[in-house]
């Protein structure tokens, strides 16, 4: 009777044991199908920037044909970013393609900061309506970028958390989760591009 007994609660600690392992597992599936979703969010918006970006490029031609120069240089760096952006759908949160993201960021300001420059000779085509209009789209188009990197990088710090507390720490490298998932971070390049089309219009 006594060995029936202790039979069975092994088998009742083995489950247990089973069950607490299978839960730590689909937490960390959950958390970082989570962030991946939250990246595609930041994917939409920053798809939509470029996309007006393009508009402004297109608007821009009209009226600067001799500056053929700085509108290459934002097109090349607006392809640039769109391909960062593209890689980072493929594998969000990973520690070199969110570098690759931020520094293509880097390299549209740039472009952009150029573009704003020459801008100021054209007062005609910062006074137009099609301009005015982008520039309402482009503030908002930020704000839900500002918005959704916020959520994001929220859900990474969820998931690196949960990841490092004991003992799950021990059980994520097992499973195949010992990388943290990194924060996109523009440093300051986001905030200083944001503001240039809002300076293109005052």
């Amino acid at each position: 009777m006594d060995f029936i007994v202790q039979n069975w609660l092994i088998i009742a600690i083995i489950t247990m044991v089973v069950i607490w392992v299978v839960k730590i597992y689909n937490n960390l599936v959950s958390y970082k199908t989570q962030y991946q979703n939250g990246f595609e969010q930041i994917s939409v918006q920053l798809k939509r920037r470029l996309d007006l970006i393009g508009n402004l490029v297109d608007a821009a031609k009209k009226y600067m044909e001799h500056e053929k120069e700085t509108l290459m240089a934002v097109t090349q760096a607006r392809s640039g970013l769109l391909q960062a952006t593209q890689a980072a759908e493929n594998n969000p949160g990973d520690a070199n393609v969110m570098a690759n993201l931020a520094s293509s960021q880097v390299a549209l300001e740039g472009a952009m900061g150029g573009f704003n420059l020459k801008m100021e000779d054209y007062p005609e085509l910062k006074a137009s309506e099609n301009m005015m209009q982008l520039s309402e789209e482009m503030t908002t188009t930020e704000n839900r970028i500002a918005s959704a990197r916020q959520g994001y990088n929220d859900l990474v710090q969820k998931f690196n958390e949960y990841k490092k507390s004991f003992p799950n720490v021990i059980l994520a490298g097992l499973f195949g989760f010992s990388t943290d998932a990194q924060n996109l971070e523009f440093n300051e390049s986001l905030e200083q591009l944001n503001e240039a089309p809002k300076d293109l219009f005052k």
